[in-house]
């Protein structure tokens, strides 16, 4: 899924000279802390609730504030990995939304974003996800699902980053199509591979707080 396709249309944008009172407004309506600003049809930044109950000015323009989060928007076809990456990167809620010109296009919350993951096969399939902890240059997914698959299962996902603890090293999670891991923890443990931590779902699906916290895991927010 793709940035356009996760814009949220019932969040508009804020023009420079909005008032703060008129900021204010559509962030308790909306449940946002924060908006983005629009000039000219370009995304300048976000304004947030923050600034605007700090300065407790409520005929301010919001052309007045030092905007921020400037550079928080993707790009109308980057995947939803890379609005993820942008959100945490930037700590927002919210990410803008433009396309190859440059003009803004809509805003993408964190929420829709997860929620369209959440209802990826590689979410909704049951499983367990396991984290492998390696050396960079040992990395070879056609190995490793090799051994998962001696296994008769299959991996559905597969993520990796850096290991900020151990220069070098790479952690990788994979979310499998089995609940019981005990094998596969077995047999990749038999070949070198160190097992850091492991999830297994053991609910139905109607179990949504558990899915989240799995999903939450596997992604590692």
């Amino acid at each position: 899924m793709i940035a356009e396709e996760l814009i949220n249309h019932m969040i508009p944008p804020l023009k420079p000279s909005d008032t703060s009172q008129h900021a204010k407004v559509w962030m308790e309506e909306l449940h946002c802390k924060e908006l983005p600003v629009v000039s000219e049809g370009k995304f300048v930044g976000m304004v947030s609730e923050e600034d605007i109950l700090e300065t407790n000015n409520l005929q301010k323009t919001v052309g007045e504030y030092e905007l921020g989060l400037m550079e928080c928007f993707v790009s109308s076809h980057q995947h939803f990995y890379d609005i993820i990456k942008i959100a945490s990167n930037h700590e927002s809620e919210l990410v803008g939304v433009v396309d190859d010109a440059g003009k803004y296009l809509g805003v993408i919350t964190i929420q829709d974003t997860i929620s369209s993951f959440a209802q990826t096969a590689a979410v909704q399939v049951p499983g367990g996800i396991i984290v492998v902890a390696m050396d960079s240059r040992d990395y070879s997914l056609t190995e490793i699902s090799r051994l998962v698959e001696s296994n008769n299962a299959k991996i559905l996902s597969s993520s990796i980053k850096d290991d900020l603890s151990e220069p070098g090293k790479i952690k990788l999670t994979l979310k499998i199509n089995q609940t019981d891991l005990s094998h596969i923890v077995s047999t990749l443990e038999r070949f070198g591979y160190k097992i850091t931590a492991r999830f297994q779902e053991h609910s139905s699906p109607e179990n949504s707080k558990e899915r989240i916290d799995i999903l939450l895991k596997y992604l590692e927010i």
